[in-house]
């Protein structure tokens, strides 16, 4: 898996919440024209994107802010986790106290409990902007 796309309405807080989790930007690109309409099947499409990498460079998050045709709000904010569909990403964490702490001054809330699984990790959900689930693992031992 190359990346994970994500449409938010407010790039510039979805991107500082994903950089203090600990991706990189790698880039930034404003798009438009036929070839963009063709390839996600809407028409004048304007659209602005900013690409993150994990540190290690083997994953991402595309985050996408449509200006033109508007972004479609499908569901009701603040879903449970068990709703069908994609509901989260997970990252693997050093120091889940630390980053839970660091996501909280840019809106996040933990959706339920920091958890222990086993004697293997200490695991946390997260809601984030636009309402975007994260998860975050701690590898005990």
């Amino acid at each position: 898996m190359d990346h994970v796309g994500v449409v938010v309405d407010d790039l510039a807080a979805a991107t500082a919440f994903f950089v203090e989790l600990g991706l990189e930007v790698e880039g930034e690109v404003s798009v438009e024209g036929p070839s963009v309409d063709r390839l996600v099947g809407l028409h004048d499409v304007k659209s602005d994107i900013v690409m993150l990498r994990t540190p290690d460079g083997h994953g991402g998050i595309e985050l996408t802010r449509f200006r033109a045709p508007a972004a479609v709000s499908a569901e009701p904010e603040d879903l449970p986790p068990n709703t069908l569909g994609l509901r989260r990403v997970m990252f693997a964490v050093d120091d889940l106290d630390d980053t839970l702490a660091r996501l909280r001054t840019r809106g996040a809330e933990p959706v339920g409990e920091v958890a222990r699984y086993e004697d293997s990790y200490r695991l946390c959900y997260v809601r984030g902007p636009e309402g975007i689930i994260v998860a975050l693992a701690e590898q005990l031992g």
